[in-house]
């Protein structure tokens, strides 16, 4: 298992949401930029590449429920892209990724810590 931490508050749903709204290019703006932060997070990581399929489970750190768990969540799409950006992973299609898990704990601090496992791990623990 590796693990990506990543200390920040990303865009959730709504955010991205609203700059889509000001035009096509706002969103891709709010994406590139929640991506570069997850990418200087997984090189300081040190994560090494998966060398097949992988599942991840989220914990997302809220410091209040103000945002909707489906809202908050959304940010997986672009902490997945990053991960195949920095070539972590191959894909976030079928043939990789076997799934995902999203867990919340709130009121103490923000961020999201993501806990990747290969296929050989991810059987292991399913099966227990």
């Amino acid at each position: 298992m590796q693990i990506l931490k990543i200390p920040y508050k990303l865009d959730g749903l709504n955010e991205y949401t609203e700059e889509c709204r000001n035009s096509k290019y706002d969103g891709n703006k709010c994406k590139r930029e929640n991506e570069k932060i997850i990418r200087l997070c997984i090189r300081n990581c040190r994560l090494k590449k998966m060398p097949g399929a992988y599942f991840v489970r989220f914990t997302w750190w809220e410091a209040t429920k103000q945002r909707d768990k489906d809202n908050v969540a959304f940010a997986k799409k672009f902490i997945l892209d990053a991960l195949q950006k920095e070539k972590i992973t191959k894909g976030d299609d079928n043939r990789y990724l076997l799934g995902f898990e999203d867990r919340f704990v709130y009121g103490q601090g923000q961020g999201v810590v993501a806990e990747i496992f290969e296929e050989k791990e991810y059987e292991k623990q399913s099966s227990i």
